[in-house]
């Protein structure tokens, strides 16, 4: 069977600035020409030697820093670059969702932007008549649709912009970070459409910094690391390496100039490092294991009662559940203090495996008076707890909890 993908040792490099060595309006018109010169140091190699095949049918997630070169592996195989070296080969009709939004005009109706995008995305008049109805009801945009799109919301925008690319009918879709876009609500939708798309067979290149979403969709997964493939095998695998890589360099931040940091806050907590109680020198944590937060701090007068709040949020924002000393007591503090460190220990993390953000709060049994979100991430692995060979399903939420089942018969049957 030949590959619906085959990337063989695809290089490419930009020139870095704008002096391309040709010359400017201003020197061609004073006369002056002068000779183009090769400077490796102005050269940026974005991929270097890439080769993978994706196989007809198959749903492939790429992963990777920003920078890695996702971004413009995509772009060569959409035939938006050429290569600097070395070939792409796509066998089928190809769809490209890398910018959403691409073709759309603010001055036109959301009706004329539908028409203009879906052709923009290779889509025939007749084929975007046939789904403009489920593209409409998609975007949730009914009563909007023939009102000028420069008047929508931003997310309204999307959400419309999104639907058209998601209504295509290709045999290999290349999709770049769509489910980044509109509310919570709408991305859980996006998510639907990804794997309706995934299970109706066709071959799809998915690009994601969701690595719950890439589990979820993908069979395989590609690792671009400085514009190579660092990893390359099955999306369980690469998604938690690449997790346990991420987040082993970012276990410990610098919290003295965060930029989550709420204006009014007093600039007491100084760093947190979050780590496997178990094995501190391991950020990542395994389901059911022990999470552990450390958060040191300075204050300009001693405080009689430390007081740590940590809440854990999902990939969209929203917050699972919170801990902290007022509610869950701590041992009593000897005597005031004007630095030190609060260590919160969580057992049985309570989570589905993914990457969770950490916001932190900071006072004494009164007020909050640090506040910082995003402060820092917890990456929390799979683990087959229950000796099933099975993982929890990983759309069923972000919490992962125990059950005592009991069946009863109703009768016997011969």
């Amino acid at each position: 069977m030949h590959p619906a993908i085959r990337v063989q040792n695809v290089t490419k490099s930009f020139r870095l600035g704008t002096n391309s060595g040709r010359p400017n309006l201003t020197e061609r018109l004073l006369g002056f020409v002068r000779k183009p010169r090769a400077n490796p140091d102005n050269e940026f190699w974005a991929l270097k030697g890439v080769s993978f095949d994706v196989t007809p049918g198959e749903v492939v997630g790429v992963v990777g820093r920003n920078g890695a070169g996702k971004s413009t592996l995509l772009k060569v195989l959409s035939r938006i670059v050429e290569p600097t070296s070395g070939r792409a080969e796509l066998r089928g009709r190809v769809g490209s969702l890398l910018e959403v939004g691409t073709g759309f005009h603010p001055e036109l109706t959301g009706r004329e932007n539908v028409f203009l995008n879906g052709s923009v995305l290779g889509m025939s008049r007749r084929e975007i008549a046939k789904n403009f109805d489920a593209i409409v009801a998609f975007a949730g945009v009914e009563r909007f649709i023939d009102t000028p799109v420069k008047r929508y919301s931003s997310g309204m925008y999307v959400r419309l912009a999104f639907a058209v690319a998601a209504h295509l009918n290709p045999e290999i879709m290349i999709v770049d970070e769509v489910l980044a876009v509109g509310d919570a609500e709408f991305q859980n939708k996006c998510l639907g459409k990804m794997r309706e798309v995934a299970r109706g067979g066709r071959t799809v290149l998915f690009v994601s910094h969701n690595m719950t979403a890439v589990q979820s969709l993908c069979s395989r997964c590609v690792w671009l690391k400085d514009g190579t493939v660092h990893a390359d095998g099955t999306a369980r695998e690469v998604a938690e390496a690449y997790n346990r890589a991420a987040v082993n360099t970012g276990a410990e931040a610098d919290l003295t100039r965060h930029p989550g940091r709420t204006p009014d806050s007093v600039r007491a907590m100084t760093k947190v490092r979050v780590c496997d109680d178990a094995d501190p020198a391991s950020a990542p944590v395994a389901m059911r294991g022990t999470a552990r937060v450390e958060v040191d701090f300075v204050l300009e007068r001693p405080l009689p009662d430390v007081v740590l709040g940590v809440v854990f949020k999902d990939c969209y924002g929203a917050a699972v559940f919170g801990v902290n000393n007022k509610v869950i007591p701590s041992p009593p503090q000897p005597h005031p203090l004007t630095a030190g460190t609060v260590v919160c220990r969580v057992p049985r993390v309570p989570l589905m495996p993914g990457t969770y953000t950490l916001d932190l709060w900071f006072g004494d049994r009164i007020n909050d008076f640090d506040v910082i979100f995003n402060a820092a991430d917890l990456t929390v692995l799979p683990v087959d707890l229950f000796g099933t060979g099975r993982l929890p399903v990983p759309n069923a939420g972000p919490v992962c909890w125990d059950a005592a089942w009991e069946i009863r018969g109703a009768g016997s049957q011969e």
